[in-house]
């Protein structure tokens, strides 16, 4: 595992979502400081510094041994409330108390324990949705913490995939550290493996994956069904915008937590 302490207060939103498309899967943030970790197989130090380079930010590298991740991660680990609709905590938190749904997320390296703005505002999308009944698609499940808590509100049936092993590792512990019956992880590199339609689609990636995949969200989407965008910075809302306007999609709904945003998408009316 490699840790990139990078000396920035400014950018940190940002250069996660950078860093993120670079296969950095963990981060921490600091006041000064954004830590950003990924495993050594997937480390590119030219393609990091010319990330970086382009923010004019200094940054120093450290290899940590694998087994230090959990320890260090888990010192830092707090639980999440989204409002009173939904706590994720670790197994050794206590537990939440006035809220509808409490999930346990094991802390790993997957995205998704709700710290991060785009889960936080996918959990709070979801709270306005009717899902009873509905067959779902969590596209990048990462945790799978938005799978899990979709069966919680009543899905019929959770397709959570995801192209790397970990992330499929790590869903799969979740989902039966919470009892899910109905959510079923498979890992899969695209939406043109997913056989079959569903009513919710949801997708917290990043923009490049959004925008090649949102042809492939429509042909997945039965008629009145509605996707779910997050892994989406305020400058990407256009480029999003253009391409639901392809598939005859309208944006409904526009959340923002920082420098990022969720979007709920509709089929337009004619």
């Amino acid at each position: 595992m490699i840790e990139i302490a990078i000396k920035t207060e400014e950018w940190q939103e940002v250069l996660i979502a950078l860093l993120a498309e670079l296969g950095y899967d963990g981060f921490q943030q600091e006041e000064e400081i954004l830590r950003a970790y990924v495993a050594e197989e997937r480390f590119d130090r030219l393609a990091l510094e010319s990330v970086l380079g382009s923010f004019e930010v200094g940054y120093a590298e450290q290899r940590l041994p694998e087994r230090n991740w959990n320890e260090e991660w888990e010192k830092n680990f707090e639980p999440v409330v989204v409002d009173n609709f939904c706590a994720i905590r670790a197994h050794f938190h206590k537990p939440v108390t006035g809220v509808k749904h409490e999930l346990v997320i094991t802390p790993k390296m997957s995205f998704g324990t709700g710290h991060h703005a785009t889960t936080f505002m996918m959990i709070r999308a979801m709270a306005e949705l009717d899902i009873r009944g509905k067959r779902v698609l969590d596209f990048g499940t990462g945790t799978g913490v938005l799978a899990i808590l979709a069966e919680r509100l009543g899905a019929r049936s959770v397709l959570a995939i995801d192209n790397d092993d970990w992330s499929i590792a790590n869903a799969e512990e979740n989902i039966e550290a919470n009892g899910c019956k109905q959510v079923k992880v498979s890992k899969m590199n695209s939406l043109s493996e997913v056989n079959g339609t569903f009513d919710v689609l949801l997708a917290n990636i990043n923009k490049h994956v959004i925008l090649a995949e949102m042809g492939a969200m429509g042909q997945h989407l039965v008629e009145g069904g509605v996707i779910l965008l997050s892994g989406l910075l305020e400058d990407d809302y256009k480029d999003i915008e253009n391409e639901a306007v392809k598939i005859n999609f309208s944006i409904s709904v526009r959340m923002t937590k920082g420098a990022w945003i969720c979007l709920k998408l509709e089929k337009s009316k004619p």
